[in-house]
């Protein structure tokens, strides 16, 4: 990795302690002849007037911290867009799987990446394609979940789903989601979904309260192309990592596979995968 010359803050909103901690961080970095580069949120908390857009922070920056929840990692991800810039997550939200790193580990843990003795971890991405009448209309990225749900008055979708061209099952339920093994401790675990080791080469097919109770999740290879078409009729949404998406309708498909595109992420040295699940899910300690 380069030295660190240019780092970029992403900041979650509505952080009642963000503005004291920005202003200090950005001290610290500025003591060290580090440039920052803010987005709108983190320059409100400092009270700068200069900032960036989300997908102008990556730009020239050699590490991205990340200030928030996993929500906001996931919006960072997206930002990065397959650009190799490691990802600093300082957890300020709630559960965070991805956030690992505590407020009270955020400068020595900076001070290591500094140094380059930092330990990380790299995440596959999964690439969603929206194809209507034999056309793309619309590309995505996610680093968790592709999701296809109904709205809220809607009846049961109706999804026929395949695998490698390899017909799978015709899903009658209120969603499916397709996960990478990052996402598999998101929406898919709350649906019943395993819980995948982060390295696994694979993707997960987790339906959402079907209305066949043998349909269960599939854990499919990360070669695989997964194809859904959509029969239901108007309320049927595509939503990727629960925050951006649009609408589809039937005779939609919808194109799912692993992307050649991976985050990196800083962890901390001494929290291992299984460390972060006991902690997280209140597994039992021996």
């Amino acid at each position: 990795m380069h030295p660190i010359q240019t780092v970029g803050i992403v900041s979650k909103p509505n952080l009642e302690e963000a503005g004291e901690l920005i202003r200090g961080l950005l001290k610290w970095l500025s003591d060290r002849n580090i440039t920052a580069r803010c987005d709108e949120q983190t320059a409100r908390y400092a009270g700068i007037d200069h900032f960036y857009g989300r997908d102008e922070i990556p730009d020239g920056a050699q590490l991205i911290i990340v200030l928030g929840g996993d929500g906001t990692l996931l919006s960072a991800a997206r930002a990065i867009g397959g650009r190799e810039i490691p990802l600093f997550a300082v957890n300020l939200g709630g559960l965070g799987f991805l956030t690992a790193i505590t407020v009270d580990q955020l400068y020595p843990e900076l001070e290591r990446a500094l140094k380059g003795e930092h330990r990380i971890g790299r995440r596959r991405m999964i690439e969603c394609e929206l194809v209507r009448d034999g056309q793309i209309v619309a590309s995505y990225s996610a680093l968790n979940d592709v999701v296809i749900t109904k709205s809220m008055m809607a009846r049961m979708i109706d999804l026929d789903t395949h695998v490698d061209n390899h017909f799978v099952a015709a899903y009658k339920a209120d969603g499916l989601i397709i996960c990478t093994p990052t996402g598999s401790t998101a929406y898919s675990l709350s649906a019943g979904g395993p819980i995948i080791f982060p390295s696994v080469a694979a993707l997960c097919l987790t339906p959402i309260c079907p209305h066949m109770l043998t349909n269960r999740p599939v854990i499919v290879p990360d070669t695989s192309v997964i194809q859904i078409l959509s029969r239901g009729a108007e309320g049927t949404f595509l939503t990727i990592d629960g925050q951006v998406g649009e609408p589809i309708s039937k005779g939609d498909r919808i194109l799912a596979r692993s992307s050649t595109n991976s985050i990196i992420l800083i962890r901390p040295p001494r929290m291992l995968y299984f460390d972060v699940l006991r902690e997280k899910l209140k597994w039992g300690e021996r």
